[in-house]
């Protein structure tokens, strides 16, 4: 693995088990039979392992939006036409798009990424960190050079420690580009060694026709880059996203700052695929918000050995389920600081439980 991320995934230590341990007495001594609260108390003892505290509060939360664009989409694999990209961006920055407004609910920002957009937005909350405009098409040759894809990862990094720097305590993870289910597909199938009928799913919307299209798609790109498995940079360079790239990045960023970084739909469960594929120990720092729509969104949170806290058919991205999911961090943090005890209720029967 290249020296700039060994430098990056070096810290990454394991959770805190003596934390873990603490967040587990604390459920079994409330007022409630043991493990009543299901996927929730589980929550509880992750964050707990990950933030080093019995009782973590996540008061200044990061929703990061990684945007570039996919060469792939002259190929004709999505129901939108490429420069929705830039169209959405602009929608991002003043507020508009629909994670916007489920972040102000949850009380979290929304930092805006151009990692590969196209075209160029000048806007004082964006944040530049181009690296290429937009991939070349996969399913011809290699979406970007090893170097490119490096520097993606290595910006997705640095967002993370800036955000962490800032005070940030959790992240979300968002993605916008159209095309990017492509890319997210031919990813898992490269690294899991799945058919593209197993991993490709409808993205935006597209018809049965179109989606027949989009897997002989991903195949070809397969066929004609040969990704190595065994080599998680050389599967994003040949057919990943500048986006995913990034995303990889911020994830291990977050690993190694033991910051909690909730993953969204298929797109970031392609990175965090990558990211695992890198530094195995990071899987410890993720939090699948959701399984999606999106048809290779279940296997590929199998691969990862991450169980959904959510089921609802969505298939927007943005981060918007990684936003919704932070009610539910909320929700088990309260419980956690909140709910009264066995002992301190005067609540009798607690040793028979």
């Amino acid at each position: 693995m290249i020296k700039e991320i060994e430098a990056v995934t070096g810290p990454i230590a394991q959770p805190d088990e003596k934390a873990a341990l603490q967040a587990v007495q604390r459920l079994n001594s409330l007022t409630k039979p043991p493990g009543s609260l299901g996927q929730l108390e589980a929550l509880a003892v992750r964050l707990a392992g990950i933030s080093g505290t019995e009782q973590p509060v996540y008061a200044k939360r990061t929703v990061v939006v990684m945007a570039g664009d996919h060469g792939v989409c002259c190929e004709g694999v999505s129901a939108f036409p490429q420069e929705v990209t830039m169209q959405m961006a602009d929608n991002f920055l003043s507020g508009g798009a629909a994670v916007n407004v489920l972040a102000r609910q949850a009380g979290a920002e929304v930092k805006f990424v151009d990692i590969g957009m196209i075209g160029d937005i000048d806007h004082p909350e964006l944040i530049n960190r181009k690296v290429k405009r937009g991939t070349d098409n996969m399913a011809a040759g290699p979406a970007m050079s090893r170097e490119e894809a490096l520097s993606a990862v290595l910006a997705g990094v640095r967002v993370a420690q800036e955000a962490v720097a800032g005070g940030t305590e959790i992240l979300v993870t968002g993605e916008m580009g159209i095309g990017n289910t492509t890319a997210s597909a031919a990813i898992l199938c490269a690294l899991e060694g799945l058919s593209p009928e197993m991993a490709v799913g409808r993205g935006t919307g597209i018809d049965n026709e179109r989606l027949l299209h989009k897997i002989a798609v991903v195949q070809r790109a397969l066929d004609v880059n040969w990704p190595d498995p065994a080599d998680p940079l050389d599967v994003l360079s040949k057919v990943g996203g500048l986006e995913i790239a990034a995303l990889t990045g911020l994830i291990l960023g977050a690993a190694a700052s033991r910051t909690p970084v909730v993953l969204d739909g298929f797109i970031s469960g392609a990175a965090a695929l990558v990211a695992k594929a890198v530094a195995p120990e990071s899987t410890a720092f993720m939090i699948a918000s959701h399984v999606s729509g999106e048809q290779g969104h279940r296997l590929l949170l199998k691969r990862l050995g991450l169980e959904p806290l959510l089921d609802l058919g969505l298939r927007l991205g943005e981060g918007t389920g990684g936003v919704l999911c932070l009610h539910l961090i909320d929700s088990i943090s309260r419980v956690m600081s909140e709910m009264a005890t066995f002992e301190s209720a005067g609540v009798s029967g607690a040793d028979k439980l």
